[in-house]
């Protein structure tokens, strides 16, 4: 998604300081007043020269204290404007950045609100690249770039009237300088904009590749793919040192051209001045105001000059606030269900609150209609799949890889809906159950574990998060947990981090297993649950599933078919539909497919 201009982005990003209208105003203020103070020095040396200077230079007895009192007072002068610098500076810095907080709060809720299938699609260090990269360029440009181009803009208009009423020609001769310093920074910085937007992306992939290769460094050192991954790699960071050396290249000449413009002026400035005191054509310019003009002329191009030097850190903040926006613009996942779950009131237990107010007792009964999904709109991964669960039962899905088995688990969970036909959960079409609900009734356990930085008990609660002490390890005895964690160097307090490193992956996995367990859903989904554990750790999983699947709908997406033979059924996919069913017995004397993989004749990948 790539809808927004850069004049749209700037506009958004400046929308934030509408939530600080107090700080930004009082920082506006003391702005003012620094360039005030900027203009009345320049002004004040007019007078300090005709009024103070000159005469004394005639005087055989010069009496210097009314020079001292005028100096006091310039010293006066500057302290207010040292004052008024630092605390609008330190109000700017404050204020940005409470508004990158903002935008990363904003951006991390939004990131949570976004379908299973942008993370997908989108390679998870591009992702990181928005909070680490982009949030940074921004950050810099709001806490150093922005108070500057604050503080010119205001002494620009400031310093403009001052010299407008000290001599219009001399003020013709500056501003002509300045435009040329701004027709350059303009022309110059337009052609850096795109090449510095797609640095950013280039970052993005470069970032994505470094945290895939990072994840996969195990494969790559056992196949000896060093020098291909570095191939590649070299070819990622060629691309991202083009487009910067390009945006760069126009960004970095703007600096010294203007510093030379601004040279340039000042010397014109002082030449025509001169001329035109010494012509006697304008009779009121006088050593001390041409010396206020040339302070009040570099106060004009000076801070134009610095801008321009700026001008890449603006461009790339730009460039990051956008890339961040096209994120916070992207769709988030759409709920249209109504039905909700709660605490039955009545009994233990839970129920569906349906959207006439009636319920549904929350038994696990799930059934598949004539079920078609496709993730792309043209390859069919499952065709009219249609069975049922009742609740307390076993259902297993084997099948090769692409087969469409883990498709099942994504589609019951509503990760992507359906194409076609309908899925029903205790007589309810699950489209109408608010996702939120629909998930916390069910259980999953995935072959890739994934825990979090914090204690085993934590990591164990994430199931859920008011669970008691006692709660957590009932769950780490029901799935065998237990035994290990007591043999942790502080037991349930043992600190993770988000690898498990410390782990093994079986132990890895049991955790996960307990995550699930003291959640108590109804329906569990194991895909792959045990293909990463040993055969002995396996037993053990095998025994404290058998006790959380007690009462409860189970589905079993499994490699290892050890592990679905006391199914009550068992569907054998093939290219998105159900080849065969039923249980472990009916399968093996039907002598088919699972019968080949059974006995070896096929391979289950």
């Amino acid at each position: 998604m790539d809808n927004m201009n850069y004049g749209q982005t700037i506009k958004r990003l400046l929308a934030y300081f509408n939530y600080y209208k107090f700080r930004t105003a009082l920082a506006l203020i003391l702005v003012l007043v620094s360039s005030a103070v900027s203009v009345a020095s320049a002004a004040f040396l007019q007078l300090l020269i005709d009024d103070f200077i000159t005469p004394l230079l005639g005087n055989q007895n010069p009496v210097f204290d009314a020079l001292l009192q005028a100096l006091i007072i310039l010293a006066v002068i500057y302290a207010a404007g040292v004052i008024s610098t630092f605390v609008s500076k330190r109000l700017m810095i404050t204020t940005s950045q409470h508004i990158m907080k903002r935008i990363r709060d904003r951006l991390f809720d939004h990131m949570q609100k976004l379908p299973i299938k942008y993370f997908d699609r989108k390679a998870h260090g591009d992702i990181m690249s928005h909070y680490t990269n982009d949030v940074d360029t921004l950050n810099m440009m709001l806490t150093d770039g922005l108070p500057q181009l604050l503080s010119t803009a205001v002494t620009v208009v400031v310093v403009l009237g001052t010299m407008l009423y000290l001599d219009v020609p001399l003020t013709i001769v500056v501003v002509l300088g300045a435009l040329a310093m701004l027709w350059i920074t303009k022309t110059v910085g337009t052609k850096a904009t795109q090449h510095f937007f797609q640095q950013q992306e280039s970052i993005g992939v470069v970032d994505g590749y470094i945290e895939e290769i990072i994840h996969g460094q195990k494969v790559v050192q056992v196949f000896g793919r060093e020098q291909k991954a570095m191939e590649e790699f070299a070819r990622l960071n060629d691309e991202l040192f083009d487009n910067s050396v390009t945006a760069n290249k126009y960004s970095n000449i703007l600096m010294p051209i203007n510093e030379n413009l601004s040279t340039l002026i000042y010397v014109l400035v002082a030449i025509a001045g001169g001329a035109m005191a010494l012509s006697g054509w304008n009779a009121g310019l006088t050593l001390g105001s041409i010396a206020a003009f040339l302070s009040l002329s570099r106060n004009f191009t000076m801070p134009i000059a610095e801008i321009s030097s700026q001008v890449n850190m603006f461009v790339v903040a730009i460039a990051g606030a956008k890339r961040i926006f096209n994120m916070m613009d992207e769709m988030p996942e759409a709920d249209e269900g109504r039905v909700t779950l709660e605490k039955n009131r009545d009994q233990a237990g839970w129920v569906w609150r349906q959207e006439d107010g009636s319920t549904v007792v929350l038994k696990g009964k799930v059934e598949f209609k004539d079920v078609c999904f496709t993730y792309d709109g043209k390859k069919q991964v499952l065709q009219n799949i249609t069975l049922y669960a009742m609740p307390g039962q076993k259902l297993a899905f084997v099948g090769a890889t692409g087969a469409g088995k883990t498709t099942v688990a994504n589609l019951l969970n509503r990760f992507y809906d359906i194409t076609e036909g309908e899925i029903i959960y205790d007589g309810i079409n699950i489209q109408r159950i608010r996702k939120a609900d629909l998930r916390r009734s069910l259980g999953i356990v995935l072959q890739d574990t994934h825990l979090f930085s914090g204690t085993v008990a934590e990591n164990i609660r994430y199931g859920r998060l008011e669970a008691s002490d006692e709660e957590v390890i009932q769950a780490a005895k029901l799935s065998y947990a237990a035994s290990f964690i007591e043999r942790l160097p502080d037991g349930y307090e043992t600190q993770l981090d988000g690898s498990g490193s410390g782990l093994s992956q079986g132990q890895s996995q049991l955790l996960t297993i307990a995550r699930a367990a003291i959640a108590n859903p109804p329906v569990m989904i194991l895909d792959e649950a045990t293909s990463s554990i040993d055969t002995r750790t396996e037993a053990l999983v095998q025994k404290g599933m058998d006790n959380l699947m007690e009462g409860r709908t189970v589905f079993v997406i499994a490699h290892r078919l050890s592990t679905v033979r006391n199914s009550d059924a068992i569907m054998v996919l093939e290219k998105g539909q159900i080849k065969e069913r039923g249980d472990h017995e009916q399968l093996l004397a039907a002598k088919g497919t699972y019968y080949q993989l059974y006995t070896g004749a096929f391979e289950l990948d």
